[in-house]
């Protein structure tokens, strides 16, 4: 973590399709972030902490017995988290066991806003806007520790913020598109709550990136193994600005290539 800038945002993954996109509507604000599978060691983080954290929707159902869960201290960090789906119901598992359960009708699709409190996170969003719904489970209690902050005809907690921390979460997903304000509602919570600065590019990574590659490499060579996808590729590319010859690219075919792909690859 010491090339990562000062603000930036850890999502923690709990397996949804749509964590990556997350990730790119923060990148949008100009707000560094990282995704890390949920069952990180969260000790990795605390000499170089988040400026807030998100916890991402999921496949699976709190209650299952093969549920992933995070070490719930991150709520004494001091730092903003938002729970999103998935997230928002771990949140509520964790103060009121069995306050979660299969909802009589899953909700799938797109769903009206009622906004109860616009003070935070929902600052500046209309009521009634359409936001996308994706889940089997509800929230039939919540902690006092608690409130509502926004309800829909189907779901009567779908978003919530915590009385004391500046702890929120969702029951939709707002970082697709399906859902007409969720990139404003991201961004609430990176500038609003997060209080960060959103000064972040993608040109000034790869000039982080570039200098931490000479400071770590030094003299020495390095071998790179391609297949010539995008994550090999931009590998390679950020290696060799940064140490030029000192740099040997390894083009591996695996034999599952599209046809005339290998001599594309080595021509690259």
């Amino acid at each position: 973590m010491e090339h990562a800038p000062k603000e930036w945002i850890l999502i923690l993954d709990f397996g949804s399709q749509y964590t990556k996109l997350i990730a790119r509507r923060l990148r949008e604000h100009h707000v560094y972030c990282e995704i890390h599978p949920f069952n990180e060691d969260l000790n990795n983080f605390k000499k170089y902490p988040p400026s807030g954290i998100i916890l991402s929707g999921g496949p699976k159902s709190v209650n299952d017995p093969d549920a992933p869960f995070v070490d719930m201290d991150i709520l004494n960090w001091g730092i903003p988290i938002l729970g999103v789906c998935y997230g928002l119901q771990l949140l509520a598992h964790t103060e009121i066991p069995n306050s979660v359960d299969k909802a009589e009708k899953r909700e799938f699709g797109r769903a009206h806003l009622l906004i109860d409190d616009d003070s935070t996170l929902l600052r500046g969003i209309p009521n009634e806007c359409i936001v996308w719904m994706s889940h089997g489970d509800h929230i039939h209690q919540l902690s006092d520790n608690y409130s509502i902050i926004a309800h829909t005809s189907n779901a009567s907690v779908a978003a919530v913020k915590h009385n004391e921390k500046e702890v929120y979460g969702v029951q939709f997903h707002p970082e697709v598109v399906h859902t007409e304000f969720g990139s404003e509602i991201l961004k609430n919570f990176v500038t609003e709550v997060c209080q960060l600065h959103g000064t972040w590019t993608s040109a000034s990574f790869i000039e982080t990136q570039i200098d931490y590659i000479k400071k770590t490499v030094g003299d020495d060579k390095v071998l790179c193994a391609l297949s010539g996808g995008v994550d090999s590729t931009v590998v390679a590319t950020l290696l060799h600005k940064a140490i030029g010859d000192q740099l040997q690219c390894l083009f591996v075919d695996n034999g599952l290539l599209r046809k005339g792909e290998a001599e594309e690859v080595m021509n690259t």
